[in-house]
């Protein structure tokens, strides 16, 4: 057990990293020496940033924080501390249950873990961050909190209503982040359509980018969890025009059937939402499009899941998730419906929409053999490097892998690389030298 030193472990979205980065400099300027997901964790002090989404989210949470209660009680660390979503939601019931955990905190109030440590929070270091990623790309939250109604998420009742941040202060860390090598950056929030509606009363979002955009040493911008409704298109007008955003796009769809986009309280209906993605494919001609699909909610038919696989078919996104309804408590969903769709069927639902996308991806990934596309370089495992083009977000999409004996390339940096190879997930390329 290292004295002064404290292990960091995150679980659950990029969200929740991008507040361990920002905890991890804390510590660090506080003068701790900080590990982050470390595969043997040694430090006297622990801390967990859970995620509450979801049951398995929950269930893996919960797991992990008996676990290093369990280490604390052999003494192997001297104290356990607890934040984000999970403890957000059920900050009394957590600690009643885990009287080992020496303090629990929500999502907003993390950083009194200083004050409890006899330590001072550093406000003029408010906007950096220890990179926990690969030094080439970073996550940037640029709003928290959501003000959708949508049945089944939780997330409004564990962060509250939409709060956009400044644009003057995500300007100042993304140009922070460029100064530390950051060249990638993935916009990320509940919600980027909101996006400053609340404090500048209009849609900020295609100023925010085209201003991150003009930041000298950002290659990449990358758009993450738009919402159809209200969508603002003149951000396409950005990503069309400016050569550093990605002519990627991640909108979570959720259902197509008027009958679950109303059950769900999406706000949107079938013809609205088909309609919105040919303006999209039509505005920003070769973009590629991520979403999500829920199946499996209470109300769901049979005819409602044809009418998605119809739409999967239709659309041919060129990414696509899929996951099975979770019934949260406190939802909508839970306090009006029923759920009575059994596991099994919500889980055939999932796997017979990605078989359908599993052949869409391997048609899209074919014809892309012979083509030219600039990449990034994020790792050297076994014999490839892997790296990505713009239309693969790190960690969630496709990898084009480069064969290791027939080049020496740089981690973070840019190469054109030819397509020679496709599978569902997965390319292989040569360097153009």
């Amino acid at each position: 057990m290292k004295k002064n030193h404290i292990d960091l472990i995150t679980l659950g979205c990029s969200k929740n990293l991008v507040d361990t980065e920002k905890l991890m400099y804390q510590l660090k300027v506080a003068g701790y020496t900080v590990a982050h997901d470390a595969e043997n964790p040694t430090g006297e002090i622990v801390v967990i940033n859970t995620c509450g989404f979801i049951g398995d989210a929950k269930e893996e949470s919960i797991d992990m924080i008996l676990a290093f209660a369990e280490k604390k009680k052999k003494r192997q660390i001297n104290k356990l501390f607890v934040m984000g979503c999970l403890s957000q939601r059920y900050l009394q019931e957590l600690a009643i249950e885990i009287p080992e955990v020496d303090k629990f905190y929500g999502k907003f109030n993390y950083t009194d873990l200083l004050k409890e440590l006899g330590k001072e929070y550093r406000f003029d270091c408010s906007l950096q961050r220890t990179i926990t990623t690969p030094m080439h790309y970073s996550y940037i939250k640029i709003s928290e909190g959501c003000n959708r109604t949508c049945s089944y998420c939780a997330i409004p009742l564990i962060t509250g209503k939409h709060q956009s941040r400044k644009i003057e202060d995500i300007e100042e860390e993304v140009r922070w982040l460029v100064k530390q090598g950051v060249k990638e950056f993935q916009l990320i929030a509940q919600d980027l359509s909101y996006y400053g509606l609340d404090n500048y009363k209009k849609h900020k979002l295609a100023e925010l980018t085209n201003r991150l955009a003009d930041i000298d040493g950002v290659k990449w911008l990358r758009l993450h969890y738009l919402y159809p409704v209200d969508f603002p298109m003149d951000v396409l007008n950005v990503m069309r025009e400016r050569d550093n955003v990605c002519n990627y796009l991640d909108i979570a769809l959720q259902h197509i059937s008027d009958n679950m986009l109303k059950k769900m309280r999406r706000g949107i209906s079938s013809q609205q939402t088909y309609d919105l993605i040919r303006q999209i494919r039509e505005q920003v001609p070769g973009i590629h499009i991520r979403t999500t699909m829920l199946l499996g909610h209470p109300g769901e038919t049979d005819e409602d899941v044809e009418a998605l696989k119809e739409c999967v078919r239709t659309m041919r996104f060129e990414r696509l998730g899929a996951f099975a309804y979770s019934d949260e408590e406190a939802t909508y969903s839970n306090k009006h419906y029923v759920d009575n769709i059994p596991y099994e069927i919500k889980q055939q639902r999932v796997d017979e929409i990605m078989k359908i996308q599993q052949q869409i991806s391997l048609e899209h990934n074919q014809a892309k053999i012979g083509k030219n596309f600039k990449v990034i370089v994020d790792s050297l495992q076994g014999d490839y490097y892997v790296a990505r083009s713009e239309y693969d977000s790190p960690e969630v999409d496709m990898e084009i892998l480069l064969k290791a004996e027939k080049n020496h390339l740089q981690i973070g940096e840019f190469y054109t690389a030819t397509i020679i190879g496709a599978e569902e997930f997965d390319l292989y390329a040569e360097i153009i030298k």
